[in-house]
């Protein structure tokens, strides 16, 4: 069941009014013809509801309220401006349509580049440079002077919409005095805290259910505008309300991934060894600062992917512009920085005249732990297996000499032969903890609760064999509970690939404490040592005399065991080979081969880290070839349907070679690492480096994605003779 299933008696529908321009002045918001339309129970404005709070903002957005409706200005096409409550969706559409805005036009700005100059401020008295930070150390300039080879590069990660399946949705239900809120969320508790704050409820009184959820990919791990709006509204009311975001609005006004504009160079010796990067990135973050301004920290954090480099300094500056605010989409700010990295790792083998394989391998790191000089300690890995395994699924050698035969004699298309060796992050900010408790019960069955939340990772499955393979029961004798706030006490959420990393070790961990009580009471209970008790089979067992955990239960009373998991953060790797054609008439991309190695530490299900390998890989062909969120120069998205925003069908995927190298993670007890974004994280850079050897191109910035066949046949050599 989603969102949009549920069923309350007296239940209104909830539809916004927006902005038609992306930057004006709101003169004036009248809702009074709308509240007189058929069915319409109230139409609000931001000067209705002045207690309405605003977003929730986080350290140094204070001077940059995002309001939940409008007040003084509107900075993106699609922010909401009204609320208008009706008995039925399809009343409250019409009425909104009655809603009077007046608004004068300011100014657009959508390049970053060009907010940062202060000319327009988006907000009033303080510059759109959100926030500017350093990480690593500047580089000595005898670094640069002393260098063999130079190589620099252009890059950009273009603006993305998660397209999930389900789009946003919210239900809130007021009673007893609080209110009880089910959304497609991903962080359930974390939802409930920001509720009870935002709108000064007790946070007992606020209840949060996520029930089945269609998609969410970072774009559903916090609040929103609508969501405070139509929760206040419902508890203005006493009556509850439902908004579901159609489609129109998830592409027009939901919030956006990605979006920087990066410029890296790498100095390295004659040997190819790099001794340094620099790296200056611009990220547009829409609108309002919120979840966006944070994203480019991973980013930096990350920009010397899988390579020992000892002199690393990143700049990153934060940007508000004219379109929807950014926030986080799988990925996270990780496919940024092995963007960047492999784009120009791959210019300075073509500079060194170096197989970019042997590059990379010059350069990998092999001591682990590994700190890099943005701060970041990889716990273990083996990059130079991952790679070479990938290497002979894809049998790069053969794919070489066909493409040195093409260019001898002329025959076939052009061939290009792409490498991404990738290293991210998963487990989410350092020391982040998780919740799991796991109860018997006399009945046989098994409780395991969670505070994560599953979005489509089949949490269901893999929690219970985590719990059941601990206490020796079979699969269908456990029963996962998350995703609600009153049967799970705490809990953080699913993001960040933390679910098993974080959230099954601490299902581990609980299970083993039922384990230890069990023979605790065991040996009470048979006047024995603890030594002389044994636990096998889903029981205890003393010499010939054996009791179940239900039996055991049933003479001892409740038996339920908690633990709080803190994990470092874990370092997933891989290694992508992307073999394409290019068609030089049309400057279509083919994708002939597709290999992806991806370590994850210890999978605990191949199937289900098979399906969200598949599913990344999707996405990062999305990005590669397909998407982006074009704005006209007025600010006004283009894309208003899924005829509009491309995404790759089973029609455009390629076949895909999987396989996994294996290196457990020292630091949980079940040796897992994060998996489910290695695909998108790995796909776009070896993609490009395809084309980009196929087209044999000097200059990587020619190339900037969507690789779409415009942009392919204007980088074509012969177009760019006399240029």
């Amino acid at each position: 069941m989603y969102v949009a299933d549920i069923r309350i008696s007296n239940c209104l529908d909830a539809v916004f009014a927006r902005s038609a321009l992306a930057h004006a002045v709101v003169r004036s918001v009248d809702a009074s013809a709308a509240r007189t339309a058929p069915g319409v129970v109230g139409a609000w404005t931001a000067t209705d509801l002045r207690d309405l709070p605003a977003v929730p903002a986080s350290e140094g957005e204070f001077d940059r309220p995002w309001h939940s409706l409008a007040r003084d200005r509107v900075r993106y096409v699609g922010e909401p401006i009204a609320i208008v409550a009706a008995l039925g969706r399809y009343r409250a559409e019409d009425a909104a349509e009655r809603v009077e805005v007046e608004l004068d036009p300011l100014p657009v700005l959508l390049d970053p580049a060009n907010a940062a100059s202060d000319r327009v401020e988006l907000f009033p008295g303080h510059s759109n440079v959100v926030s500017e930070r350093i990480f690593g150390n500047p580089i000595p300039a005898d670094i640069w002077e002393d260098a063999e080879v130079i190589v620099e590069g252009e890059h950009r990660a273009q603006l993305l919409t998660a397209t999930s399946m389900e789009t946003r949705g919210i239900v809130a239900m007021p009673e007893s005095g609080g209110v009880t809120v089910w959304c497609s969320h991903q962080a359930p508790h974390r939802l409930r805290e920001t509720l009870a704050d935002a709108l000064v409820l007790d946070e007992a009184r606020v209840r949060v259910i996520v029930p089945d959820v269609g998609g969410a990919f970072g774009a559903k791990s916090q609040i929103y505008p609508e969501y405070l709006a139509v929760t206040y509204v419902a508890l203005l009311l006493g009556r509850p309300i439902r908004w579901i975001e159609d489609r129109d609005e998830a592409l027009v006004a939901s919030a956006r991934g990605r979006g920087q504009s990066q410029r890296l160079r790498i100095a390295a010796g004659a040997d190819g060894r790099i001794l340094a990067l620099e790296a200056e990135l611009e990220a547009g973050i829409g609108g309002y600062p919120h979840v966006g301004d944070m994203i480019p920290i991973n980013t930096a954090h990350m920009m010397s992917g899988a390579y020992s480099i000892p002199h690393v300094s990143v700049r990153v500056r934060s940007i508000v512009t004219n379109t929807a605010p950014t926030t986080a989409y799988r990925g996270a700010g990780r496919p940024e920085a092995a963007y960047a990295v492999e784009r120009t790792v791959d210019a300075l083998a073509r500079k060194l005249g170096l197989d970019p394989a042997e590059l990379r391998r010059r350069n990998f790191v092999r001591t682990f732990p590994y700190e890099t000089p943005t701060g970041r300690v990889y716990d273990s890995g083996d990059y130079g297996r991952a790679l070479a395994r990938a290497l002979e699924l894809a049998e790069y050698d053969r794919w070489r000499a066909e493409q040195a035969r093409r260019r001898t004699d002329g025959g076939g298309h052009p061939l290009g032969i792409g490498i991404c060796c990738y290293v991210e992050r998963s487990g989410g900010e350092e020391g982040s903890p998780e919740f799991g408790s796991v109860e018997a019960l006399s009945d046989g069955s098994i409780v395991a609760r969670a505070g994560t939340c599953s979005t489509g990772q089949a949490h269901e499955t893999v929690f219970a064999q985590v719990v059941a393979s601990v206490l020796d029961v079979e699969l269908d004798c456990v029963r996962v509970v998350e995703g609600d706030t009153a049967e799970v006490k705490r809990g953080v959420g699913s993001f960040a690939s933390r679910s098993l990393q974080v959230g099954g070790a601490a299902l581990h961990n609980a299970a083993l404490k039922v384990v230890a009580e069990a023979l605790h009471r065991a040996a009470a209970r048979f006047e024995v040592s603890p030594a002389a008790v044994r636990f096998a089979e889903g029981a205890v067992h003393v010499e010939k005399e054996s009791l179940t955990l239900a039996e055991l239960v049933a003479e001892t009373g409740p038996l339920v065991c908690e633990d709080v998991f803190h994990s470092p953060q874990a370092f997933p790797f891989g290694s992508y080979v992307a073999v394409v054609e290019i068609d030089p008439e049309l400057g279509c991309v083919t994708v002939l081969r597709l290999v992806a190695v991806d370590d994850y530490g210890v999978v605990v299900n191949p199937l289900v880290v098979e399906g969200q390998t598949r599913g990344s890989i999707a996405q990062g062909l999305g990005q590669a070839l397909y998407e982006e969120v074009i704005y006209d120069d007025d600010g006004v998205p283009l894309a208003r349907s899924l005829l509009d925003y491309l995404l790759p069908t089973l029609s455009e995927i390629p076949d895909i070679t999987l396989d996994e190298t294996e290196t457990p993670n020292p630091n949980t007890p079940l040796g897992a690492k994060g998996a489910g974004e290695a695909g998108c994280i790995g796909v776009p850079p070896a993609i490009a480096n395809a084309v980009a050897d196929a087209l044999d191109l000097d200059d990587s910035s020619l190339l900037q994605m969507p690789l779409t066949p415009e942009t392919v046949w204007r980088a074509l050599p012969d177009l760019r003779v006399g240029r």
